[in-house]
């Protein structure tokens, strides 16, 4: 969406930085938890619903945080080579997008409040710490995602925290399945954010943003999206050679050409356009996979 085409303040400009694209990280996970409930005769419905929409708008409201805290930060500046940021832009102020993320967790709160009543005090912390690392990814006094902590925030929160608590939320546990189910979930959406260190590391480096990519350089970036991508095909293959799922979850494999042109572009290419396809390709392998792997735990 181009940032000339947007009125200053106007709904596109709100959508813009909502960044629809970054969604499937918060549906997926939601997917998949929900699969696996299924799968142990415990799908319920309405706390799936729930669980759902609060992951959507934690993430619109993490988008919110990080587009006005990296603005404030310096990260995002004439020169950003990546997708157009709305304070950067000046479509939004800081002061709006301030608003605009404690509606966003406010809303997810809501969707908090009716899942503690439902399944108790875990919910509380869970939806808690979700929010708090949301902001502190790019705000507060030790922002994550500036001190080489965001890979293990995007695994921990879009993977484990995700895919576990929407099982917890309908079935009232965590089985061994649903933490093995975890892996592949945040090992693609931790792919998509090393795919934006990549292509910031110069960037990165001049407003003194740490990223493991900044600290260890772009060739061990390369090899952590590989290990990433590979352990997406190798957790839930091994689940299914262990006899935990059926052998339809091998559906996943059908979007392995998706991943094969993706490590073979990331590990060859500096060019920031290259890099920002990589980017969009990464986001729907993330829910093309999701999608697969869901169908083949549920069927």
């Amino acid at each position: 969406m181009s940032a000339t085409a947007i009125a200053p303040g106007s709904a596109r400009a709100w959508l813009l930085a909502s960044r629809p694209a970054t969604l499937s990280a918060a549906v997926v996970p939601v997917s998949i938890g929900s699969a696996v409930a299924h799968a142990l005769h415990g799908f319920a419905l309405w706390p799936a619903l729930a669980a759902l929409f609060g992951a959507i708008w934690i993430q619109i409201g993490t988008n919110f945080a990080n587009d006005v805290y990296d603005y404030k930060k310096g990260a995002d500046t004439g020169e950003r080579v990546g997708p157009t940021r709305a304070a950067q832009a000046g479509l939004l102020t800081p002061r709006q997008l301030f608003t605009g993320m404690f509606v966003a967790f406010g809303v997810a709160a809501l969707c908090g409040l009716y899942l503690l009543l439902q399944s108790g005090w875990p919910i509380a912390v869970i939806g808690v710490a979700s929010i708090l690392s949301g902001i502190a990814y790019t705000g507060g006094p030790y922002p994550l995602g500036y001190n080489g902590l965001g890979d293990l925030f995007v695994m921990v929160f879009f993977g484990f925290v995700a895919v576990c608590g929407t099982v917890f939320v309908q079935i009232a546990v965590v089985p061994e399945l649903a933490i093995w189910a975890s892996i592949p979930v945040g090992a693609l959406a931790t792919a998509i954010l090393v795919v934006n260190n990549i292509r910031d590391t110069d960037t990165d480096v001049l407003c003194g943003k740490r990223t493991l990519a900044v600290r260890f350089g772009r060739s061990a970036a390369r090899l952590e999206f590989v290990v990433l991508i590979g352990s997406a095909f190798v957790v839930p293959t091994a689940l299914v050679l262990r006899q935990e799922l059926g052998a339809l979850a091998l559906l996943i494999w059908l979007s392995a050409p998706l991943a094969a042109l993706l490590v073979k572009q990331v590990s060859s290419s500096t060019d920031s356009d290259v890099l920002n396809g990589c980017l969009k390709r990464s986001a729907i392998l993330l829910l093309v996979h999701g999608i697969l792997f869901t169908l083949g735990i549920i069927l």
